[in-house]
């Protein structure tokens, strides 16, 4: 099995296509267009087989504000699992590989679970984030109760988390902020 990486503009538009074909069959056609703007303009790790594309997952840069600094975050986007293949693997390697691209450039990783996926990202280190979690809206800073309790976060490169005391104040963007 090979974990490719690559940014999104090195990907093409077959792969692209392949992507979101993906990731509509994953999330039962509950992928909107939003989600998949959010899924570009970072780093991907994919696996392929002889059927095609078989696992996907991507890290995207985010700002987020805590306790007065600005941090440059991983946010995992589009993590998905052909139905045919799941529960052999695929998703933890291209965990591993997204993992590996938040330890080198980011101050911590984060990312929104499902049910279905909390236990993956569990089972690797990723933490509930326990505390408030904030977006610089369009009029002023709002805050995301219902994201609260589904946010994972994991320190990067040794690092330390943020101080669940103090809320983390994500970046705006359309559809669902975090």
């Amino acid at each position: 099995m090979t974990v490719n990486l690559a940014p999104t503009h090195s990907l093409g538009a077959e792969r692209l296509t392949a992507v979101r074909a993906l990731l509509d069959a994953a999330f039962d056609g509950d992928f909107s267009a939003e989600d998949w703007d959010h899924t570009l303009g970072g780093v991907h790790a994919w696996i392929e087989d002889a059927a095609g594309l078989v696992a996907h997952g991507a890290v995207v840069q985010r700002r987020v504000l805590h306790r007065g600094g600005s941090y440059r975050v991983g946010y995992v986007e589009g993590v998905a699992v052909r139905a045919d293949a799941r529960r052999r693997g695929l998703g933890g390697a291209v965990m591993e590989a997204l993992e590996r691209v938040i330890d080198g450039t980011h101050r911590f990783g984060a990312l929104s679970a499902s049910d279905e996926g909390a236990a993956l990202y569990r089972a690797r280190g990723w933490q509930v984030w326990g505390g408030r979690i904030e977006a610089l809206g369009p009029d002023g800073t709002v805050r995301l109760p219902d994201e609260e309790g589904a946010l994972l976060v994991r320190p990067a490169g040794g690092l330390t988390l943020p101080d669940p005391g103090a809320p983390l104040v994500f970046d705006w963007r359309d559809g669902d902020v975090i």
